[in-house]
């Protein structure tokens, strides 16, 4: 239904507005359970993902790290190597 909700933390640069609307909308059809909402529950579909999106943005405004902030073309290149042993892909 909806791709795996992705770590937005501790990132160079910081994760951006659509980032964390898109966590927000993947949170908000899992725990719904549907990709499109009918007519009758759109409103409340999109009041979710708002304020899950606003506690989210809240979220990684309030947290703290001392560790270095991670480079976003390094995890993306762990991640395809761990999906390449994973599938057998080259």
């Amino acid at each position: 239904m909806c791709r795996n909700i992705r770590v937005l933390h501790n990132f160079e640069p910081p994760a951006t507005d659509d980032e964390v609307a898109s966590a927000a909308l993947q949170y908000v059809r899992k725990v719904s359970g549907s990709s499109r909402p009918s007519q009758a529950n759109q409103e409340a579909f999109d009041r979710a993902v708002a304020a899950v999106a606003a506690a989210t943005q809240e979220l990684l405004d309030s947290l703290v790290t001392a560790a270095p902030p991670r480079d976003r073309e390094a995890e993306a290149a762990k991640a395809k190597a761990r999906a390449a042993k994973r599938f057998g892909t080259a």
